[in-house]
């Protein structure tokens, strides 16, 4: 009797599962696993609000499978260990998994694999997680692209792969399941769970696909960049955590498209940010260096002010720009905020306040719901100029014609900073023209 084991990571569901598909193909009993990493959860990059939302993702994920006739083992380890006790205790005769491109789970991959190998276990990895990997949308020189635009070209001709049904577990009546812990809590983890948090798990992640494709769609290319309404998806944490594939997304808005034409060109614009993800994903997996420098080493020597009280202030909302103030707010009573506000408030960290974009990134990274390396290492040093945008360095949001031009009734900021029409709200705690000029001599510098 073949025994495959499934390794679940940033794929919490069993629907449109490449990996498990592919398991239940190989094996008669597939084993379903998650192993909480050590070296990630005391990472300076996680963050409590994030933990809290895969445990949640994850009970749903346990249940799921219950219902669908097997059980998710836990465990909490240094992984390669774990692993390795998983293999001896299920006698499993292949091992499988969705790939993941950051670098850390590159080498921890790359280092289970060769654990497996040595104990004659087949090791197969699969793509999930993105449309197009890292090596499907190349140069005519076999080259990978540094720039969106000509990605997102070839990208779109490219075929799209197919949304795969759901699987059920089979379990013969002598089976034993492995050893494992029941699901921990945030606390338990380490974590204090400060924010409340959106719906999780499959089902809602499906419940709020429905709900965009049906109405928020048909709006979205106008919609998305004003915060004060509900005009965007909402399916970053769902993607980020796996709950709904990339694949499962992208045929929903491509149905909603055909089933009414007019919404078209905003499918489009949606489509963009799909490909967003994937093109900072092909970034991440060329040019590792960017998860901890610059994309544009030339501009490693930047020598950035760093003065930490300007930062605190930026952190808590308190630079006296409403805008930036609101969207901090935000960030930390909610653990998300408005994509048009995020590339705001990196601008003003960066080009007026003078600090580094890897300050801004990692807080980013502690505070956000969807914290993803790849999407907000790229946003970041979009931001920053120091990253792959094809603009050059002087392009500088200016924070009150951004709030004119996009909260133009102060909705959004009022919502965040409701002593905004008060004396108790303070002045700019720098001056955007001067600080503006400084930046540029920065970069001139470097």
């Amino acid at each position: 009797m073949k025994i495959a084991l499934h390794w679940f990571r940033r794929d919490l569901r069993l629907s449109d599962n490449t990996a498990l598909r592919a398991a239940s193909f190989d094996a008669n009993i597939v084993v379903p696993v998650f192993i909480f990493d050590p070296a990630i959860l005391t990472g300076p990059s996680t963050g409590a609000a994030q933990v809290a939302y895969m445990l949640e993702s994850l009970e749903s994920l346990r249940k799921n499978i219950e219902v669908a006739g097997g059980k998710l083992s836990f465990r909490h380890g240094p992984v390669v260990e774990e692993m390795r006790s998983l293999l001896r205790e299920t006698r499993a005769t292949s091992l499988h998994f969705n790939r993941d491109y950051e670098p850390y789970a590159r080498a921890r991959d790359a280092a289970v694999e060769k654990l497996a190998a040595s104990m004659g276990v087949e090791v197969r990895s699969h793509k999930d997680s993105v449309i197009h990997e890292p090596h499907e949308v190349m140069k005519a020189d076999g080259k990978p692209y540094g720039v969106f635009t000509p990605y997102s070209r070839i990208w779109r001709i490219q075929p799209k792969p197919p949304v795969v049904p759901s699987v059920k577990f089979f379990r013969p009546a002598n089976w034993k399941e492995p050893s494992g812990i029941p699901l921990p809590t945030a606390q338990e983890l380490g974590f204090s769970l400060v924010v409340p948090l959106p719906p999780a798990g499959e089902r809602a992640a499906r419940q709020r696909l429905r709900e965009f494709t049906s109405d928020g769609l048909r709006h979205y290319a106008k919609a998305r960049d004003f915060p004060a309404r509900d005009g965007t998806s909402r399916l970053s944490p769902h993607l980020r955590f796996g709950t709904v594939s990339p694949r499962t997304v992208l045929a929903a808005v491509e149905n909603a498209a055909k089933e009414h034409p007019a919404t078209r060109k905003h499918a489009d614009v949606f489509v963009s940010e799909l490909i967003w993800r994937d093109f900072y994903q092909q970034i991440l997996w060329h040019y590792p260096h960017v998860a901890d420098s610059c994309f544009k080493p030339d501009y490693n020597g930047l020598k950035w002010e760093n003065d930490e009280r300007l930062f605190q202030a930026w952190c808590e909302g308190r630079t006296g720009v409403p805008i930036v103030d609101a969207g901090m707010r935000q960030l930390n009573t909610t653990g998300w905020m408005h994509n048009r506000v995020r590339m705001i408030v990196a601008m003003y960290l960066t080009k007026d306040l003078l600090v580094s974009w890897q300050w801004g990134e990692r807080y980013f990274m502690q505070k956000l719901i969807d914290g993803d390396l790849a999407a907000n290492n790229g946003g970041w040093q979009w931001s920053a100029s120091t990253g792959t945008d094809a603009q050059p360095y002087f392009r500088i949001f200016n924070p009150m014609k951004q709030a004119e031009k996009f909260d133009p009734e102060g909705h959004y900021i009022r919502k965040y900073v409701p002593e905004i029409d008060t004396l108790a709200y303070p002045p700019p705690i720098v001056n955007h023209a001067v600080q503006r000029v400084k930046a540029i001599a920065l970069f001139k510098k470097s």
